[in-house]
């Protein structure tokens, strides 16, 4: 009856044998490439983020994540005040920082 089939037999035992390492050894290295790749990075960033966020102080010229560019008027525990313009200041959260331009980057937009 198998004329064009041909028998299917199991496979010899692997060179590694069952050994729990190798079986786990693949994930193993999976998680280091993501750590590297990936959260080791990110975690970097983060610690940046939070020192450059601590250091914020009066005269600062920032721009928020939303795109607001302004100075720094105000320094509170959560929030900074920001004027975007002549006598136009807005309240953001400190974490809404995202980064701080060189002095008299504000005069040259």
């Amino acid at each position: 009856m198998s004329l064009f089939i041909s028998d299917a037999w199991a496979q010899g035992a692997s060179p590694f044998g069952s050994s729990p390492l190798f079986t786990f050894l693949p994930l193993v290295l999976i998680f280091v490439v993501f750590y590297y790749l990936l959260i080791r990075p990110q975690a970097k960033r983060a610690k940046e983020h939070r020192k450059m966020v601590a250091a914020l102080s009066k005269g600062d010229e920032v721009v928020a994540t939303g795109g607001l560019a302004g100075q720094v008027t105000e320094v509170g525990e959560n929030f900074v005040k920001v004027e975007i313009a002549d006598n136009v200041q807005v309240r953001i959260q400190k974490q809404a920082v995202s980064t701080v331009l060189p002095k008299g980057t504000l005069k040259r937009l």
